[in-house]
């Protein structure tokens, strides 16, 4: 589904944020990217979304070397990847219904759509009480779940969650990481970013780890060893 074949990304300033990484992920598989800060975690999200470009290498979705698809195709391309941020980059003057129905018609979705499927996803993540709630009425564990429900509610192939439990306590950290194997177990392929060992190690799923912008370990059942 998803291949990088020798990418490296050296930015202007010469600094080299990866280096001839190479990796094949599988639709429907959980992996988790590991690596201090500065090893190429977030580039590496970035190179998917194409946001940024390879210096070197070939990035391929499905076969398709995305670096070559124009603006039109190219959005449609983003359409297919869903992004959860450590911030929530939530719209703090709209509801939690209205963040996600804000994401269904910038794609063009239906009103019907709209009034059919936000509630079916809040309830995914447990947030349908808190439906007509606004961000600033809600926990950090809140907000994040409800940045998932948005990264989802167009049924994106590919969910990248970039430390989405950075700012979160344990056990609303835990929460979310329960929705996104939910979320992988439904079918869609989530790539994880994160920095915590207990989850990582509890995860016990595959496990790239960077180093220097470098793969210097890809485990099947892995484990946070930096």
């Amino acid at each position: 589904m998803i291949r990088f074949e020798a990418v490296s990304k050296i930015y202007e300033n010469q600094s080299l944020s990866i280096d001839h990484v190479s990796f094949e992920i599988a639709q429907g598989e959980f992996v988790v990217f590991v690596g201090h800060s500065g090893a190429g975690k977030t580039t590496l999200a970035k190179l998917l979304l194409a946001e940024e470009r390879p210096t070197e290498g070939v990035i391929t979705f499905e076969s398709i070397d995305i670096n070559t698809l124009k603006n039109r195709d190219l959005t449609n391309y983003r359409r297919r990847i869903g992004v959860v941020f450590q911030d929530f980059r939530l719209l703090p003057n709209k509801t939690a219904f209205e963040n996600i129905a804000f994401a269904m018609e910038a794609v063009g979705k239906s009103d019907e759509d709209i009034t059919t499927d936000v509630p079916h996803v809040l309830e995914l993540v447990d947030l349908k009480s808190k439906m007509f709630h606004f961000p600033h009425q809600m926990s950090g564990g809140e907000k994040q779940r409800l940045a998932i429900a948005r990264a989802i509610i167009t049924q994106p192939e590919v969910v990248i969650a970039d430390e989405p439990t950075g700012n979160l306590d344990p056990t609303n950290a835990r929460e979310v990481i329960q929705i996104l194997k939910k979320i992988n177990e439904l079918g869609t392929t989530v790539l994880l970013t994160t920095h915590n060992r207990d989850i990582v190690d509890g995860l016990g799923k595959r496990v790239i780890t960077l180093e220097r912008g470098a793969i210097i370990r890809d485990e099947q059942n892995g484990k946070y060893s930096l």
